[in-house]
């Protein structure tokens, strides 16, 4: 069938705006739904798609009601009593899964997929930009929006395609990757995968599904089985030992970091990377090593000049250690960070940036069940901040869990805690002793940064 429509359930979620981008690139007719209205969908309006934002079969524009030429995209996250899903699934229109249409475009190219519970979204970004600088081509999909591309979908020519490759609801295991890495392998999504062997299960079903003669990038330690002979496998690491690892390693003004890059045919001296943060510098190894893969596949060295520019030049990606404000009298950053791990590898980070000065902590949970799973961990990283503030958990796709609450969390913290409502974040702030102020979640905090640096740049 020629696809002439394309139809997203979910069209504002990061990797589906990614496709709908992309669709809207090549000509065709793109339409869909969204819960809420967002800079996303408001961004992909302003291209030609058409988007609204109540779950009702009525409001599918006529020509996406026909079904010859038309595909149906949706998002996991979106329920099976979706109404309008479920419209378009009676009446035998194609629908696929994000990861099934994924899969279906990178057919026929090189595919560079990062994966891990946490770390893909920064490495596999750096990689879209390690590929446009130093290689000047390549293409991606990636799960945020690129600083220096200002979009989460990059065109270009060559075969390269960088690839976020999401462990949610085993999404990734449609992909078939010529390099893969895997950041780490974590306990999370439980709601989905039940227990962390079967976290690890999928992982290993990810690795085996790289081509044969293809390359595994592992960060060293992370605990997960190798069923397929037929790829070479490298560690990578911060500044441990390994096939790549970051060695001679300074820190300087403002959190950047230069060091010199360690690879099984020799060391790059004097790498600086262009955002701060120890823990971009171990994804910058990861990133690296990927692109070390990907020249030795087609028989040369990398230039490492080349590379060390792109480094420099990077900008970083939006909501990942992202700074407002970093003055000797206020620092504000956001981040992402909605895993235990990546609270505790954040924070850890922002104290060796800012050692001997105030760290103030805002977090706002993610989902019920990962608070129920997880709310001992969460409270032991935000421990690390001398101050911690609280929202409300914020529940995405699922309906609230009976005692399940961010209480949880705030009593087992050993810093002063308290809870407070998004709306009056700001004022909080403003009214409070600040000096290092860090917001973190993946729900809808991202939409008070603003007002936060406001308040906040007035104390700067």
């Amino acid at each position: 069938m020629e696809i002439r429509r394309i139809y997203f359930i979910g069209i504002g979620g990061i990797g589906m705006s990614a496709l709908a981008r992309y669709f809207l690139h090549e000509g065709r007719a793109v339409a869909g739904y969204d819960r809420t209205r967002s800079a996303l969908t408001e961004a992909l309006e302003a291209e030609g798609a058409s988007v609204h934002y109540t779950d009702d079969a009525e409001a599918i524009p006529a020509p996406f009601r026909e079904r010859e030429g038309t595909v149906v995209v949706y998002t996991p996250a979106v329920p099976d009593n979706h109404a309008e899903l479920a419209w378009f699934r009676s009446r035998g229109f194609t629908v696929e899964k994000r990861s099934q249409m994924l899969g279906h475009l990178s057919a026929g190219k090189y595919v560079m997929a990062v994966a891990g519970t946490h770390g893909k979204t920064t490495t596999s970004t750096l990689l879209a930009w390690l590929n446009r600088e130093a290689e000047g081509a390549g293409s991606a999909f990636l799960g945020g929006i690129s600083k220096n591309f200002g979009s989460n979908l990059v065109l270009g020519g060559g075969p390269r395609l960088a690839v976020e490759a999401d462990e949610f609801d085993r999404s990734f295991l449609r992909l078939r990757p010529d390099v893969a890495v895997v950041t780490a392998v974590d306990a999370d999504h439980l709601d989905i995968y039940g227990t962390h062997e079967a976290v690890k299960e999928a992982f290993a079903q990810f690795i085996e599904r790289i081509r044969p003669g293809g390359a595994l990038v592992l960060k060293a330690g992370v605990d997960v089985a190798l069923r397929n002979d037929a790829i070479a496998v490298y560690r990578y690491a911060y500044d441990t030992p390994c096939d790549f690892y970051a060695r001679n390693v300074r820190l300087l003004e403002g959190g950047h970091y230069r060091f010199d890059l360690a690879t099984p045919s020799g060391t790059i001296a004097d790498c600086t990377l262009g955002i701060p943060g120890w823990i971009n510098v171990e994804n910058a190894v990861a990133a690296a090593a990927a692109m070390w893969c990907a020249a030795r596949a087609e028989g040369r060295e990398f230039d490492a000049e080349r590379l060390r520019r792109a480094l420099a030049s990077f900008a970083g990606v939006r909501r990942r250690f992202e700074f407002y404000i970093n003055t000797p009298r206020q620092v504000y950053m956001d981040d992402y960070a909605h895993h235990p791990r990546e609270l505790a590898a954040t924070l850890a980070s922002v104290r060796r940036m800012f050692p001997h000065r105030r760290v103030t902590a805002v977090f706002q949970p993610h989902l019920y069940t990962r608070t129920r799973d997880f709310h001992r961990e969460f409270a032991e990283a935000l421990s690390q901040a001398d101050e911690v503030l609280l929202l409300p958990i914020y529940p995405a796709r699922e309906e609230p869990i009976a005692g399940v609450a961010s209480e949880m969390i705030a009593e087992r913290i050993a810093a002063p805690c308290r809870i407070v409502p998004r709306e009056a974040l700001a004022q909080t702030l403003a009214e409070a002793e600040t000096d290092v102020v860090v917001t973190f979640g993946a729900g809808n905090i991202d939409a008070c940064c603003e007002a936060v640096a406001d308040v906040l740049r007035k104390k700067s």
